[in-house]
């Protein structure tokens, strides 16, 4: 399986063209800049009209008027994944989305926790701790996440979050793909992270 993954966009994704063909798009969060109902609007209408057979979106921490919401109304073949998962041709992806509410309450914690054992896919948009997540000297990724993965027989995890480590590594037999679009400080677009599984 080819998967094309991408995140932290915010609102250019109109500015990536010619992207390579894949089997599955993901974008891991912060599709908006600010959080608004538009914006959001504007990335789906995009999102629903790439010509891959499966697309897979979760909201990122800019992403907060999509809190609690469930976006009706999307083709068959997009997929909204909000601590749910969905299986495509035999793997089995799962999905966190990064809400700042459930960063400050124990809501996040629970839902990390809940991540099932047979996952194959794991999408957050912040990474886990001390893999592609240095910025600034420092570890910004979630040492939930990382504790989790030690449960999990991962084929890959996508997220983003950190612009300034957008990049691909593998690991003990685990494909790591930091999708960041904008670079970190939003005056380049880098290219979309292209994985097989």
């Amino acid at each position: 399986m080819k998967i094309l993954h991408l995140s932290d966009t915010h609102n250019c994704h109109h500015r990536l063209r010619d992207l390579p063909e894949a089997d599955v798009i993901v974008h891991s969060g912060d599709f908006c800049m600010v959080g608004t109902e538009h914006e959001a609007i504007d990335f789906l209408n995009w999102f629903c009209d790439l010509p891959y057979r499966h697309k897979i979106f979760i909201c990122g921490n800019h992403d907060d008027c999509l809190y609690d919401a469930n976006v009706d109304g999307l083709p068959d073949n997009v997929h909204q994944l909000s601590n749910s998962g969905i299986e495509i041709d035999g793997v089995k992806f799962y999905g966190v989305p990064m809400f700042l509410e459930d960063c400050i309450t124990e809501r996040q914690s629970r839902n990390y926790a809940k991540i099932p054992g047979d996952t194959d896919v794991l999408i957050t948009h912040c990474p886990a701790y001390g893999i592609l997540d240095f910025d600034d000297n420092i570890n910004y990724g979630s040492e939930e996440i990382l504790t989790k993965m030690s449960d999990l027989h991962l084929k890959a995890h996508l997220f983003g979050h950190i612009h300034a480590q957008h990049g691909v590594m593998e690991q003990n037999g685990t494909i790591f793909s930091n999708g960041a679009i904008m670079n970190a400080d939003y005056s380049v677009l880098n290219i979309p992270n292209l994985i097989l599984l």
